[in-house]
């Protein structure tokens, strides 16, 4: 079904599962592997801690020495598995364009790669990569979500509020039940349920 599978990796623990199930579904349909990481190029205003420290040549020094571990674990992974296997490393200003150029230019018809399963806010806030390949491609792209771990208390205090006209304080209660998030708003001296929303 697929012949080329385009695996992008930046290296961490989440991109090797990707890895692993891109390379078992190449190996199971006689495909080959193309595994690709990208960096962003140097800029001398950024956010990211490695560029605000080092010089541009030593950050170049750390993104190839990163990139090459990276390539190197899927090359190693597909070699055990008997899989053909391409590296290639891309230095790009949007990594999400990067790889779907790349697949594009390539000929692959599967993008496999990871993701944390983040929904709602934390996914729009953090501007997954995943989620931008997931837009923009117009190859196949298949998603290995690792799930989130379940938080290990019962309830979280989120806010506190204090009521000026009956001074009652308030808290706001977040639990996780079924799988979503639910508040609650509960009277500090009563502990009733004043409102819930689901």
């Amino acid at each position: 079904m697929y012949k080329h599978v385009m695996i992008p990796t930046d290296g961490s623990a989440l991109s090797q599962k990707a890895i692993e199930h891109g390379i078992a579904l190449a190996k199971s349909n006689k495909a080959r592997v193309t595994a690709l990481t990208v960096t962003v190029p140097f800029h001398v205003f950024a956010v990211d801690p490695g560029m605000v420290t080092d010089s541009p040549e030593r950050y170049e020094e750390h993104a190839a020495a990163r990139a090459s571990k990276a390539l190197n674990v899927a090359r190693e992974a597909a070699k055990t598995a008997g899989v053909s296997c391409d590296a290639v490393w891309i230095e790009h200003e949007h990594p999400y364009r990067a790889i779907i150029d790349a697949a594009e230019k390539n000929a692959c018809d599967l993008i496999v790669m990871s993701s944390h399963g983040r929904r709602g806010i934390s996914a729009v806030v953090l501007g997954s990569e995943t989620v931008k390949i997931l837009t923009h491609s117009a190859i196949p792209v298949l998603v290995i979500r690792t799930p989130q771990p379940a938080p290990s208390i019962s309830a979280v205090v989120l806010e506190r509020h204090q009521r000026l006209q009956a001074n009652v304080s308030m808290r706001r209660l977040a639990y996780v039940k079924s799988g979503k998030i639910q508040i609650l708003i509960v009277r500090r001296n009563t502990q009733r349920v004043l409102r819930r929303t689901d």
